[in-house]
């Protein structure tokens, strides 16, 4: 059983040797070169002997102390993620900790202790490889990966009753380059930004842990190269292009100049975007937009305030409930939102009410409250948690209409799917107000409410969900699902999710026309928008709010207001006239080669200047 790692740490390298191209698939952009830290796979021995029947209680008090030093590391590995990155990355070790809390494999293990009286930790790995292997077997890719889970914690938990140091990257004393086959999420957490200058990967997907620590701390990174371990010597000067998704081992000086000069007009770039932020936001021809941000909590103020964003489109209000196995309550819910409204000195803050399920694990104050369901992504989440449990829903809206008394707030319902369900969460709320005005707590009477357009049957009657509320957002990620019956996470099946499938397209134009119709606002806060031609393409169809990353902002922006709303529109009816994603990726293809790209090579051509 691989439980462990070792380091090769040796400093070889011939000036000599001839430059090797390596191609694998870019998961973050940027360009980095140092020398390669290599990690390779190395079998940790454990024990395996014998005890006595007095002895028993001695193994089940070792393992015991065992798990709670493993639970107290990977909580402490969380909080550093927490502090240093945000609560989307920390999220990735509460599959952890759910691992230490698994009744079957603790008990299967205490149970081949006494029975068959061999030490703990060896009866410990013997059941944990049981359920590797199980998992391993397992059609379902998402079941499949917490293999990795399993073994990340399974590996911990036997360091710690062996005594060894799991300090993996305890050897890496110098600025380099990451090369592995894998990283676990433990490794991923311990990543620091002033050493690891790029990662390289054998394995991995464009989801992996690895990858997020990668993006979210823009960290260069390639996966999917081909036996790197064993092609890259420790030591040896490692060139990564995370924009194109290739590496160069040995790279001349030549080489290493050149790159250098790609990073640095890229930086230039994003500097230009940024600089281009006066906040006259209209197209060529004067046709104004607005572009707000997505955020996950009050953290990310900061980078919302660097890209001049028009607001927040979207806070998704749920990571609140997955910090920690306690329900927040409505004091702690309060403090959060009233920071952001205040931190956007008046500019819109849309908030949506909790959305858990699916792919989002229930904190474990609230387990209880769920049901095992064959299909998650389409059963008992969001505003249908919110509504059978009106509770949990009223402590959210109380602390919600609390803070708008400090900002301009709007309250967006998740996964509406008709008339009814909207009406119903609208009763709840003017109860809610009713009893705080009661009380004579201080709220804005007049906040606007929203509902979410993701499911179909919503996109189908929304023309009469605008009776019931003042605004629709579109979240196209779980739409585009939907619509086309594909889960994006499955890898036998994710390369049909498709934003630009025709019906796709479609239904998003249906719901431009109903919101008009309908007389309210509407918005757009899917991945979709995170693109400059999917966003010209919206503003095409007549959408004129997009809500995107903080990171893609600035150049989404700068684009925007170099283009004509003609061009966009004439753009939009030749991708709906399209009855196939080929020929809509054609259309998109060819507009940003011919009017999007001549824009980013004005630009460049100004900065080379």
């Amino acid at each position: 059983m691989h439980a462990g790692v070792y380091f090769q740490s040796m400093s070889t390298s011939d000036e000599k040797t001839q430059e090797m191209i390596l191609h694998g698939i870019q998961v973050s952009p940027g360009v980095a070169h140092g020398p390669a830290f290599v990690m390779t796979p190395m079998e940790l021995e454990v024990p395996d002997y014998k005890v006595t029947d007095d002895q028993v209680d001695y193994e089940v008090y070792r393992f015991e102390q065992a798990l709670m030093l493993t639970r107290q590391q990977i909580t402490q590995l969380q909080e550093e993620v927490r502090m240093k990155l945000s609560e989307e990355e920390a999220l990735i070790f509460d599959a952890h900790l759910l691992v230490l809390e698994d009744k079957a494999l603790i008990g299967e293990t205490l149970s081949l202790l006494k029975q068959k009286h061999f030490n703990v930790e060896s009866c410990f790995q013997k059941v944990a490889q049981k359920y590797i292997d199980f998992f391993s077997n397992l059609e379902d890719p998402y079941l499949k990966e917490r293999v990795s889970d399993i073994r990340d914690v399974t590996r911990r938990i036997l360091r710690n009753m062996s005594g060894v140091n799991d300090s993996s990257f305890e050897n890496l004393k110098v600025p380099s380059v990451l090369v592995a086959a894998d990283i676990t999420p433990s490794d991923a957490a311990q990543i620091n930004l002033d050493l690891v200058k790029a990662i390289v990967l054998e394995h991995g997907g464009t989801t992996g842990h690895a990858v997020i620590v990668a993006r979210s701390m823009g960290i260069p990174a390639i996966v999917d190269v081909t036996r790197a371990t064993q092609r890259i010597h420790p030591g040896e000067t490692v060139l990564v292009d995370g924009y194109s998704g290739t590496m160069v081992l040995h790279p001349s000086k030549d080489t290493l100049f050149q790159y250098d000069q790609i990073q640095l007009h890229k930086d230039s770039i994003r500097q230009m975007f940024l600089a281009d932020s006066d906040g006259n936001n209209v197209t060529l021809d004067g046709v104004p937009f607005i572009l707000q941000a997505n955020i996950e909590n009050s953290d990310d103020l900061g980078r919302v305030r660097e890209a001049s964003a028009e607001g927040i489109g979207l806070f998704r209000s749920e990571a609140l409930y997955l910090r920690s196995d306690d329900m927040p309550n409505e004091e702690e819910q309060f403090a959060e939102y009233k920071a952001v409204l205040e931190g956007m000195d008046g500019k819109e803050v849309t908030i949506r009410t909790l959305d858990l399920g699916g792919d989002k694990v229930f904190p474990k104050a609230m387990r209880q409250k769920q049901t095992h369901e064959d299909n998650p992504f389409m059963g008992f989440r969001a505003i249908r948690f919110c509504l059978k449990h009106k509770d949990i829903f009223k402590v959210q809206l109380r602390a919600l209409l609390r803070a708008s008394a400090y900002g301009n707030l709007k309250i967006l319902y998740p996964m509406i799917s008709g008339v009814s369900e909207l009406r119903q969460a609208n009763e709840v709320l003017e109860e809610v107000k009713a009893e705080l005005a009661q009380n004579g707590i201080p709220f804005d009477p007049k906040v606007r409410t929203g509902a979410m357009i993701e499911i179909p049957s919503a996109a189908y009657v929304a023309r009469d969900l605008g009776k019931y509320c003042d605004f629709f957002s579109i979240g196209t990620n779980d739409l585009t699902q939907y619509l086309m019956a594909v889960d994006r996470v499955n890898e036998e099946v994710a390369h049909l999710y498709r934003s630009s499938h025709p019906s796709v397209m479609r239904t998003i134009k249906q719901i431009v026309v109903a919101a008009k119709e309908a007389g309210v606002t509407v918005s757009l806060c899917g991945e979709m928008a995170g693109s400059p031609t999917y966003a010209a393409l919206l503003l095409g169809m007549g959408l004129r709010e997009l809500s995107i990353s903080s990171f893609n902002l600035p150049e989404i922006r700068y684009i925007l207001r170099r283009l004509e709303t003609s061009e966009m529109e004439t753009l939009a009816n030749a991708a709906l006239e399209c009855p196939e994603t080929v020929e809509v990726d054609s259309i998109l293809d060819t507009f940003k080669r011919d009017a999007i790209d001549p824009i980013l090579d004005v630009a460049i051509n100004g900065i080379g200047a």
